[in-house]
């Protein structure tokens, strides 16, 4: 894994979070950051569903979205920001769980691009099942800190 650019990324990424008013309104948590991963967990319930009862397959990439930036900006210096300027998605089986984890991590590091991927599982009975799988492309905006 590439150099620790700030000391300070997981403190950084935190309160980014939790400025992040979508991530409130699904009720989503950010209980691991570390460098170049991180993981965001989702409760199952009522207003993340689709007609089918399992989570929304949008809900599903919010989720992966943000675990995969958020890996990515524990990479960066304080002085910059990331963000997503494309990702492709494979929802492989229904998000049917308990709650789902989105597990992002860095795959390559650069100075102007950062190449993500996002693995969601859905947890029944505390057995995980992948059920979607994304690959990120996430843009270093240099000298721009976050508002």
């Amino acid at each position: 894994m590439a150099h620790v650019s700030d000391p300070h990324f997981a403190d950084r990424v935190r309160a980014s979070f939790e400025r992040q008013h979508a991530m409130h309104l699904i009720q989503a948590t950010l209980p691991v950051v570390q460098h170049g991963r991180t993981e965001i967990h989702l409760p199952h319930w009522q207003g993340v569903e689709q007609q089918h009862g399992f989570v929304h397959g949008g809900v599903v990439g919010m989720i992966a979205d943000s675990a995969a930036g958020y890996a990515a900006m524990t990479m960066v210096p304080a002085s910059a920001s990331v963000l997503t300027v494309e990702y492709k998605m494979n929802l492989m089986a229904p998000a049917d769980g308990d709650k789902l984890i989105a597990r992002g991590e860095v795959v390559r590091s650069g100075r102007t691009l950062i190449v993500t991927k996002a693995e969601v599982f859905a947890v029944k009975e505390g057995k995980e099942s992948l059920c979607a799988l994304m690959q990120q492309t996430i843009m270093v905006m240099h000298g721009k800190v976050e508002k």
